[in-house]
C-alpha cells in the first residue's frame, strides 16, 4: 500500500502545499508557477498586471493545476497591504507553505552621476524593501506549517556590484544579507530561508543590460524552475540558510 504514496511524493513534491509567488508572470516567475503547480502546489500569483496574471492562471488551469490571482503593485503597496494579503491567504486556504520572491525591477545600466534618484529608490524598494515587508507579513502564517520555505531569487552579486547597476545592484547585496539574517533568526522554527541564484536567463530584465544577439550564456528560465520546486519542497532543507547556484 505504500508504493502509490511514495510515487506521489516523488512526482508531486509540493502536493498539499500552498505557494505564493511574487513576480508570477515574469520569466522565472511564470516558469516557477507552472512547475510548482505541476508538482502539486496550490499557487497564488502575485503581480501588478492583471491581464498577464490571467494568462499564467489560464495556462496553469489548462494543465490541470490550481492557481489564484492576487493583483498588487509592489512599488505602491504598504505594510498594511501585505498584512491583508497574508490574512486573505489564511482565510482562503488556512495555511501557507512557501513564499518565492521572483519580482524584480531593473531599468537598465546607468552611470551614477546620471541616475534618477527616484528610480534608484524604486529599485531599492521593489527589489529589497518590498520583499522584506512581504516576508514579514507572511512569516506568522508560514510558522503554522510543519515545514515551510521562504526563497529569495538573487542575482550574481559579483556582477551586479560593478559599475552602473545602481539601486538594483545595491538591493542584490541587501537580499543576500537578508537571507543569512532571516535564516539565523528563524533557525529554530519550521520556516526555512534560502536563496536561489540562477545562471543567466533569457528574460526582459537581462535584455536591458545585454544585447541578446551577443548573449550566448543565457538559458531559458524554465531550466531553473525545478530548482524553485526543490527549495520549496522538503528537499530544500539541504539548502537552509544558503544561496544555491544550481546547474541549468
Amino acid at each position: 500500500m505504500s508504493a502509490p504514496v511514495e510515487l506521489s511524493i516523488a512526482t508531486r513534491p509540493l502536493a498539499g502545499r500552498v505557494v505564493l509567488v511574487s513576480g508570477a508572470y515574469g520569466g522565472l516567475g511564470r516558469a516557477a508557477v507552472e512547475a510548482c503547480a505541476a508538482a502539486g502546489a496550490r499557487t497564488v500569483l502575485l503581480g501588478r498586471k492583471v491581464p498577464r496574471l490571467n494568462r499564467v492562471h489560464d495556462a496553469v488551469v489548462a494543465a490541470g493545476g490550481e492557481a489564484a490571482l492576487y493583483p498588487l503593485d509592489l512599488e505602491g503597496a504598504g505594510a498594511d497591504d501585505y498584512a491583508e494579503l497574508a490574512q486573505r491567504i489564511g482565510d482562503a486556504y488556512g495555511r501557507l507553505d512557501g513564499l518565492l520572491h521572483c519580482a524584480a525591477d531593473f531599468r537598465g545600466l546607468t552611470p551614477f552621476e546620471h541616475a534618477d534618484p527616484a528610480l534608484f529608490a524604486r529599485a531599492l524598494h521593489v527589489n529589497l524593501t518590498a520583499r522584506w515587508w512581504l516576508t514579514h507579513a507572511c512569516v506568522p502564517l508560514l510558522r503554522r506549517a510543519n515545514d515551510s520555505a521562504v526563497v529569495f531569487v538573487v542575482d550574481d552579486a559579483a556582477r551586479t556590484s560593478q559599475a552602473f547597476w545602481g539601486g538594483y545592484g545595491v538591493a542584490q547585496a541587501g537580499v543576500e544579507a537578508a537571507v543569512s539574517m532571516l535564516a539565523a533568526e528563524l533557525a529554530n522554527t519550521p520556516v526555512r530561508v534560502s536563496g536561489l541564484r540562477p545562471g543567466p536567463m533569457r528574460t526582459s530584465l537581462r535584455a536591458r543590460a545585454y544585447v541578446e544577439d551577443d548573449d550566448g550564456l543565457s538559458r531559458d528560465p524554465a531550466d531553473y524552475a525545478q530548482a524553485c520546486v526543490t527549495l520549496l519542497s522538503s528537499e530544500g532543507a539541504a539548502h537552509r540558510g544558503r544561496i544555491w547556484s544550481p546547474p541549468a
